[in-house]
């Protein structure tokens, strides 16, 4: 399994990245978070600074399994603006590379993806007229094929456990919902 990554930039919703991250790491899978402000300190929109794992720069030539996105602004907005992360999503979403987001990330990071019309996402409840031509749902969660979207912070888990099944199989994901009592 190769690895997948969780981008931070200052700002980022404090839940939904480390509440996604530790359902990963117990589910097995292997993911690393990315800093791409320049400097390996991020700090969170509620004040919580997290030293993350490796520079933008260090995992530009590595290819991904996932790429994941938290939300929070202006966290999600800082992502959409790194104009090397955005080349890099852009690469790995056109060799049909797995991809998730969370509350305002799949509106402003993969809002700025060639997404087919007929895609199911969710969002942030307000950011849903930024994407007029995608069926955007008022689900907590949404797969569809190799996107995986998160609505907010209360459904982070559920976010995590999504990208684990995904990855790892429906009964990786039961094992890890029964061990955190979800």
């Amino acid at each position: 399994m190769k690895k997948s990554f969780l981008f931070l930039a200052d700002g980022f919703e404090e839940t939904e990245a480390i509440g996604t991250l530790d359902v990963l790491r117990r589910g097995g899978v292997e993911v690393r978070t990315v800093a791409v402000m320049g400097k390996q300190e991020v700090k969170g929109a509620h004040g919580v600074v997290v030293k993350a794992d490796i520079m933008l720069h260090e995992m530009l030539k590595e290819e991904g399994e996932f790429l994941i996105f938290p939300g929070g602004m202006p966290g999600a907005q800082n992502l959409s603006e790194c104009g090397e992360l955005m080349d890099y999503l852009q690469g790995h979403f056109s060799r049909q590379g797995k991809v998730a987001a969370i509350c305002a990330a799949p509106v402003l990071v993969l809002g700025k993806l060639p997404l087919k019309k007929d895609i199911r996402m969710t969002c942030y409840p307000g950011f849903e007229s930024h994407l007029p031509e995608i069926a955007v749902l008022p689900e907590g969660v949404v797969v569809d094929g190799n996107i995986i979207t998160g609505r907010g912070p209360g459904y982070s888990f559920a976010f995590g456990l999504a990208i684990v099944e995904h990855l790892c199989g429906k009964e990786k994901a039961e094992e890890v919902a029964a061990g955190m009592l979800l």
